[in-house]
C-alpha cells in the first residue's frame, strides 16, 4: 500500500515542497512581525483607522522613541504606510492581511466567550 493509500495526504513533488517551504517561511516572517506586544497593539488601534504617531504615543501611554521604533519595524516589514502631513506622521494598515489576523486574534482573545 503506498503512502497516500495509506494516510490520504497525497505525496508531494520536489518543487511542491520547496514552495511550501518558501510560503512557510513568509508566514513565519510575517508572524514574527506581529509577535511584539507593542507592535500587535498598535497594529490593533490601527485597526480603527488611520492614526499619528502622537495618537498612538497617548493610546498607548508610551514614549515617542518607542512607537516610533515599532513602527520603524511594521514598515519594514510592508505592514503599515506612512504619510506626512504639515510635520505630523500618520500610520495605517497597508497589508490586507494584517487587518485579518488583528480581527481574529480580537475575537480568540479580545471577545468574551
Amino acid at each position: 500500500m503506498s503512502d497516500e493509500a495509506k494516510t490520504g495526504i497525497p505525496k508531494r513533488s520536489e518543487r511542491d515542497l520547496e514552495a511550501l517551504v518558501e510560503r512557510a517561511n513568509e508566514a513565519a516572517t510575517f508572524l514574527k512581525a506581529l509577535g511584539h506586544d507593542g507592535r500587535l497593539t498598535i497594529l490593533c488601534h490601527l485597526r480603527g483607522g488611520e492614526k499619528s504617531v502622537t495618537e498612538l504615543e497617548n493610546l498607548l501611554c508610551s514614549r515617542q522613541a518607542v512607537v516610533s521604533q515599532q513602527l520603524a519595524r511594521l514598515r519594514l516589514e510592508g505592514l503599515v504606510s506612512a504619510r506626512r502631513e504639515g510635520q505630523a506622521i500618520f500610520y495605517s494598515i497597508l497589508d490586507p492581511r494584517v487587518l485579518e489576523m488583528v480581527n481574529l486574534l480580537s475575537r480568540l482573545f479580545c471577545e468574551p466567550d
